[in-house]
């Protein structure tokens, strides 16, 4: 991966965006897509809509393609303050509550970040049986070393959105953690297609990229965001799970690597000429890639693309990752850049939005 889009994806990835909060890391997209897109707006609900128009020759009504990549992540919000000074938190999103204690994570205040600490009593203080059991949310707390409300209320306010403590690092090969991969990688994908398809120029499509809002409590972004683009495709990117460490069961989630391409979707959710035509681009441009099924609704923004208005050529191009949802998230660059290369060969073989009415 060139550095500078290493650096974009790290930008995204330090950048907080907690469902509800996501304006720091939308700043940054549009920063980015500025100059490039014809068109850039933000509707009401959070979503930016970058517009890159087609090129010239297509007969009739160019297709219109939304590529849709949520940039909210897990986080949590502050509830209340004791006495002591102690700060209690609820989880944004689903957040397994085995894995906060002893994290450090940042409150994001209106006077900047404020660094803490999720307590944790040291096991030599724990009886046995407590050893074994998860402590709920709601009896867990941040220290930021106030000692009372006062000094806390000074610094915070309730409601503030609070993330894990950023550290995008590189492990071998061309494997990378971070937190939140789940999904500013979408959006770091949208955003570098838009980007290459402009390059490239001639498309006979309208495109749109679209990085989406709240998709973790409920695919809400993406449920407003499609009505108002009213796209004949749309095409989801996300975070798929990776089959391919310790006590994941493939007969369930199916034979899926990290490194070994991008997941393409198939099922109820999924168009299936546009599920071919994903496919038979990436043999065309031996691009790996791999194949999950998903009988049912797939659980992300593909979901309500595919049941806005009359109905969307819908599918869902993932990107497969270790230890999803956790502070130290697992993908592969390669991984990342196959993806913005099938994606930008698939805008030059959309012909018109009738081709995907199944036969």
């Amino acid at each position: 991966m060139e550095k500078d889009h290493y650096d974009f994806l790290e930008e995204l990835s330090r950048t907080p965006s907690p469902s509800g909060f996501e304006q720091p890391v939308q700043r940054v997209i549009r920063r980015k897509l500025a100059g490039i897109a014809d068109n850039i707006e933000t509707d009401v609900m959070g979503n930016v809509i970058a517009r890159l128009n087609g090129g010239a020759g297509v007969v009739g009504e160019r297709p219109r393609v939304m590529l849709a990549g949520h940039c909210d992540e897990i986080g949590f919000m502050v509830k209340y303050v004791d006495d002591n000074g102690f700060i209690y938190f609820a989880p944004i999103g689903g957040v397994d509550p085995h894995l906060v204690p002893g994290q450090r994570v940042n409150i994001h205040a209106s006077s900047g970040s404020i660094v803490g600490v999720v307590g944790k009593k040291p096991i030599h203080l724990m009886e046995a049986k407590d050893r074994e059991t998860v402590v709920k949310f709601k009896d867990q707390f941040i220290d930021i070393g106030c000692t009372n409300s006062e000094e806390v209320l000074a610094l915070i306010n309730i409601g503030d959105p609070i993330t894990f403590v950023p550290t995008l690092e590189r492990l071998q090969g061309e494997l990378v953690t971070s937190r939140a991969f789940d999904d500013k990688m979408g959006a770091f994908v949208t955003t570098r297609v838009l980007q290459q398809v402009a390059q490239r120029g001639g498309a006979p499509v309208d495109l749109y990229s679209v990085t989406t809002v709240q998709e973790e409590v409920g695919l809400r972004g993406a449920s407003a965001s499609v009505y108002g683009v009213n796209p004949h495709v749309g095409i989801a990117v996300d975070v798929g799970f990776a089959s391919d460490f310790p006590g994941v069961d493939k007969k369930e989630i199916g034979d899926l690597s990290v490194g070994k391409g991008p997941i393409i979707a198939r099922g109820a959710n999924i168009n299936p000429v546009l599920f071919d035509l994903l496919c038979g681009c990436a043999k065309e441009n031996d691009i790996p890639y791999q194949v999950v099924g998903m009988p049912r609704a797939t659980g992300t923004d593909a979901n309500v693309m595919q049941l806005s208005r009359g109905g969307v050529a819908a599918a869902l191009v993932s990107v497969p990752l270790r230890y999803m949802h956790s502070p130290v998230e697992v993908l592969s660059l390669l991984d990342l850049e196959h993806t913005v290369a099938l994606l930008t060969a698939v805008m030059y073989k959309i012909e018109n939005s009738a081709m995907f009415i199944p036969m």
